[in-house]
């Protein structure tokens, strides 16, 4: 069992709501939630539900006492964020620690399930040191110690079951074991309060993915196919499922971009759906993310 160290201290309490756009959004949110958890409400003056939801999160934050910080972000005024962060519908919540995003939900919430998603973020500026072990786990699995991650993850869970990052954590290490099965069982009995999370949507779309790269076909056929005909365009998909079998997502993401920019309607939108799997599978800050949903924005917008 892991030993876990102290509590973090809590935030200041001035300045625990405050208005954020895309120019400050690095300082507001992803630095700012490296000392505490901060909210982020996408909102807009139309949203009728977003006027209820808003100020009960404000308040639910505020009585918090400086463990949760939140940022309100206008979605009309900041609409590259927004894309960028995938906003389809508002109000929309995400929620970040130690820089990246934790938790989050869509649509308006009873007043106890803000209560209860407000307080598990107050506990991880207070976790008893299980932060610093998911940070530690998350770096196994980047040193590619899955075996380690994964027991890691599961000390977590057994001190906490509720941490969704946690349990994200313990699919994605099943699948770097290659353990697809077990990954697909632990999905499927994932609570219902963390199911609509981002690190278990980001743990789904890595199981897809996995899925899907199952049977790639060789990289070097294939570019030859999509060479040949520029025009196939079932080639050039397959040529991007090929990329990621060989751990070059920022290859198959500019074959799919292509593939999105000759014929977005190509076989039901798949290389659409395709990027935002990727981007879902991957963490939200990485440059191939960013620059994937910029030029995917600007194709869409065009």
């Amino acid at each position: 069992m892991l030993e876990f160290g102290k509590a973090a201290p809590a935030a200041p309490a001035a300045d625990l709501v405050i208005d954020g756009s895309e120019a400050t959004f690095m300082d507001d949110v992803i630095e700012a939630s490296k000392e505490v958890p901060v909210i982020v409400d996408f909102w807009a003056p139309w949203c009728g539900p977003c006027k209820t939801l808003g100020p009960a999160l404000e308040a639910a934050v505020t009585k918090a006492g400086g463990k949760v910080r939140m940022v309100k972000i206008n979605v009309d005024e900041n609409q590259q964020i927004s894309a960028q962060m995938r906003i389809q519908s508002i109000p929309a919540v995400y929620a970040f620690f130690d820089g990246k995003p934790v938790d989050g939900f869509t649509g308006n919430q009873t007043p106890a399930k803000i209560t209860e998603f407000v307080g598990k973020l107050a506990a991880l500026a207070g976790d008893g040191g299980l932060s610093e072990a998911l940070e530690i786990a998350e770096q196994m699995l980047t040193d590619g110690e899955a075996t380690d991650a994964a027991q890691t993850f599961a000390a977590i869970l057994d001190e906490d079951p509720s941490i969704a990052a946690a349990y994200g954590g313990l699919v994605r290490a099943h699948l770097a074991l290659g353990e697809t099965a077990q990954a697909s069982e632990l999905l499927t009995a994932a609570p219902a309060a963390m199911a609509n999370s981002v690190e278990i949507a980001a743990a789904k779309a890595q199981l897809e993915l996995a899925l899907a790269t199952a049977d790639a076909g060789p990289v070097a056929e294939l570019q030859q196919a999509v060479e040949a005909d520029p025009a196939n365009f079932q080639a050039r998909f397959d040529l991007a499922v090929a990329l990621l079998a060989a751990d070059d997502a920022e290859g198959a993401v500019a074959q799919l971009l292509e593939l999105f920019r000759r014929d977005r309607e190509w076989n039901d939108g798949a290389a659409k759906a395709q990027l935002f799997t990727i981007f879902d599978a991957l963490k939200p800050q990485d440059p191939i993310v960013l620059n994937g949903r910029r030029k995917l924005s600007s194709m869409i917008f065009a």
